[in-house]
């Protein structure tokens, strides 16, 4: 993978700047199900309003679903503010991430106010999508993949994204407009919902799609299940994410910002494939692109160094973490 020039974001703060004492919380106080749901949607929502992942934003968001009462509000990073820069996720922009992850200039450019920088790889691309089929995205953000996929099924097919944060679900409905001003079509809608329990008929959906997102769920084998449940017979699956290796260190499992950055709740790829076999699936293909996590750490991305700070001493974060390519078909 070819290594972009960086972004004009501020370049990356000393540590006096953005000292150890300002990392993220903790994780320690996440009990139930729902509340991982809700430093989630806290910290989606707080991207779909400004466009990118600010710092601060993001430590307020975390701070107003933290309901343990003997604990402080995190304090954010004083200096470091707006998306990128020093102590933001990102160093590089949202155009350079398409790129170098596989996106066709021209596919990323047709909504680009739907690009929010994250992907972790490229579902569309291995989804071989044909005019007039149904196309289900998980966890569609502004729209992104949910636009791109759209042509390509025509007026014939029909797009569903389905994404639980309510700011996010306002951006994608109002990018519609530029999609079919762009594309003189009218095939793309947005449901509100969780990818645990989606508001999709059974059997009805050929192709299901998602990007960086099954792992933030907390019951990924319940979103297998669901997926296999709106999948027509022969239905197959093209989903782009995150997976281990090995075991992360505990210090990284418990980072708030690892788990919004889809790092600290990724499961280990024979987990997966367990999961898919449990829930249905054969033909079941995972192929690993370490080359995307070395890219984000060459990149100097804020939380990738943050986690390499907690590996052991000489380790890199492709030892541990590796993106995913998953394909398969219902059986």
């Amino acid at each position: 993978m070819s290594k972009p020039s960086p972004s004009s974001s501020p370049a990356c703060c000393s540590d006096s700047c953005c000292p150890a004492e300002s990392k993220q919380p903790a994780l320690s106080t996440v009990t139930t199900a729902d509340t991982v749901r809700d430093h989630v949607r806290a910290g989606y929502s707080a991207i779909a309003k400004s466009g990118g992942w600010s710092p601060d934003q993001w430590m307020q968001s975390v701070a107003s679903t933290d309901t343990t009462p003997s604990k402080p509000a995190p304090q954010s990073a004083g200096c470091c503010s707006g998306a990128g820069g020093c102590c933001g996720p990102a160093t590089f922009s949202p155009e350079q991430l398409a790129q170098a992850i596989g996106y066709a200039q021209s596919d990323a450019a047709l909504v680009p106010e739907a690009n929010l920088g994250l992907s972790c790889g490229n579902p569309t691309a291995i989804a071989s999508l044909k005019p007039g089929e149904v196309v289900l995205d998980l966890g569609s953000g502004a729209g992104f993949d949910c636009f791109i996929a759209g042509p390509k099924v025509g007026s014939t097919g029909r797009v569903i994204g389905v994404d639980m944060t309510p700011d996010m679900l306002s951006r994608a409905r109002a990018n519609i407009q530029t999609y079919t001003r762009q594309t003189a079509l009218s095939n793309v809608e947005f449901r509100l919902g969780e990818i645990e329990h989606l508001p999709v008929a059974d059997a009805s959906v050929d192709v299901v799609i998602s990007n960086c997102v099954l792992n933030l769920s907390p019951d990924k084998s319940q979103v297998w299940r669901e997926i296999a449940r709106v999948l027509r017979p022969g239905g197959r699956v093209a989903v782009s994410d995150l997976a281990l290796l090995k075991p992360l260190p505990p210090a990284v499992e418990q980072d708030v910002a690892a788990l919004i950055g889809c790092v600290a709740g990724a499961v280990l790829v024979e987990q997966t494939r367990q999961q898919m076999l449990a829930a249905g699936f054969a033909q079941i293909d995972l192929r690993s692109k370490p080359e995307y996590i070395d890219a984000m750490t060459n990149w100097e991305d804020p939380l990738y160094r943050q986690i390499l700070a907690k590996l052991p001493q000489g380790s890199k974060a492709s030892d541990y973490i590796t993106s995913l390519d998953i394909s398969a078909r219902k059986a």
